[in-house]
């Protein structure tokens, strides 16, 4: 008697990954909120000092601060948009196949990274 290789998740499988992807997302944008709230933040420091130098600093770190935190936007938004595109693959029943090998991605792997679309076997490939 030949084993069954399993081709895709269980529905019941697919909604506790999407429980775990809804709730990543949640806070997610809440941290992508916090992040933006400092960009706007960034803009008025609170300070008055009016010495050249201090200035010139201040200038300076606040233009590396608003890029440091426009790339943690950007990453963030990033991320999210993964996140959310691993919800459309459960509801097409195509969640946690691997793009590369076609197999399932290991169930732990999926807990730990849930937006994941290779499996360790094609991650090692690249």
């Amino acid at each position: 008697m030949a084993t069954e290789t399993k081709t895709r998740y269980s529905d019941k499988d697919l909604e506790e990954f999407r429980a775990i992807l809804l709730e990543k997302i949640d806070k997610a944008e809440h941290d992508l909120e916090l992040i933006k709230s400092a960009y706007m933040n960034d803009f008025d420091n609170g300070t008055n000092d009016t010495s050249p130098t201090f200035k010139a600093f201040e200038e300076g770190s606040a233009t590396m601060s608003k890029e440091s935190n426009s790339a943690l936007a950007i990453r963030q938004e990033k991320f999210i948009r993964d996140l959310k595109n691993a919800i459309i693959r459960i509801e097409n029943k195509t969640y946690g196949i691997c793009r590369v090998t076609g197999k399932l991605i290991n169930k732990e792997r999926l807990k730990l990274v849930p937006h994941a679309t290779l499996s360790i076997e094609a991650k090692n490939m690249q």
